[in-house]
């Protein structure tokens, strides 16, 4: 830890909130590593010194980036996923990371619940409807109703749940899917996933990404969800194997889907995209003034009370 009468010299990996950059760049030294013209030159001639990283979900950090900072101490990241940090990487190298937990959870459950009544109700596809006309011609067809139908969550943490008392409150069957049963919680488990897709109406996934759940809802968890099921994805574009869900869609296999992330982004499908079936919003889960706001807040804690305790406030 630096002494306290120095400014520690900060890595910025990419853009953030402005608010939160004015408050790195009046409190802290901040290198900004996407803007420089030559990051080989900018790590060669300061990254000797550069103390800590200032990341964020999108953004990550790899065992290349970091093994180029020998005075690396910490990584500050804004989002609750950190698939794209090398965690394995920082503590090989002694590293600490953080991350912003909890503060996101309500708005990237409405993110979810949006999407899962949009594709229920056929939403965004009404609206399309009386945009071109269609209803002069005819009454639009009909949809599916929520209350009585089962919501499967893959994932339970802090997210899932809250995700799980949208569900309750719309009449709807709650069950989930883990790596262990949580007896704290009403919900019905089931130790495998194809067993909570054929229970499920709706599959929503809430679960972290990286090589453990990379393609975890193949085509035979696609299957078993059905032609009348639908599949909710706020996670990471990586747990749903892509092209196996496109084949499910465009084969009327799969009833419908909601999706905020995708493989590639911001690339989508172009056969998504001609699917009335499907809605798509570009990775906004957390996207409100009030919570990206809190997420800063919560980086700038981290930051603060590292350089002057040494601990973190949300170690990962």
């Amino acid at each position: 830890m630096p002494e306290q009468n120095e400014r520690p010299l900060l890595l910025q990996v990419g853009p953030l909130l402005p608010a939160l950059q004015d408050a790195l760049n009046s409190r802290h030294e901040v290198l900004r590593l996407w803007e420089a013209p030559d990051q080989a030159a900018l790590l060669a001639a300061r990254g000797r010194d550069v103390v800590a990283l200032v990341t964020s979900g999108v953004h990550g950090a790899t065992r290349e980036l970091m093994s180029t900072l020998p005075g690396l101490q910490a990584v500050f990241s804004f989002g609750v996923g950190y698939d794209s940090i090398d965690i394995a990487a920082a503590r090989d190298l002694g590293v600490v990371v953080s991350n912003t937990p909890g503060v996101l959870d309500d708005c990237v459950a409405d993110t979810a619940f949006a999407l899962l009544i949009d594709v229920a109700r056929g939403i965004s596809a009404a609206d399309r409807f009386v945009r071109r006309g269609d209803w002069r011609q005819g009454k639009f067809p009909l949809t599916s109703r929520l209350a009585g139908k089962t919501c499967g969550i893959v994932g339970l943490g802090n997210i899932g749940k809250s995700i799980a008392r949208r569900a309750e409150a719309f009449g709807m069957e709650v069950a989930y899917h883990g790596r262990q049963p949580q007896p704290d919680v009403p919900y019905r488990y089931h130790a495998e996933l194809e067993d909570l897709a054929k229970a499920a109406d709706f599959l929503v996934l809430s679960l972290p990404g990286g090589p453990a759940t990379d393609k975890l809802v193949d085509a035979r968890i696609l299957a078993a969800l059905g032609p009348h099921g639908y599949l909710i994805n706020i996670a990471r574009g990586s747990v749903v194997d892509e092209p196996a869900l496109v084949a499910a869609l465009q084969a009327g296999s799969l009833g419908g889907a909601g999706l905020d992330v995708f493989a590639e982004e911001p690339e989508v499908p172009a056969a998504l995209l001609a699917l009335d079936n499907v809605v798509l919003t570009p990775h906004l889960g957390s996207g409100t003034h009030e919570t990206r706001q809190a997420m800063a807040d919560l980086v700038l804690a981290n930051v603060e009370r590292y350089f002057a305790e040494g601990r973190l406030v949300t170690p990962v």
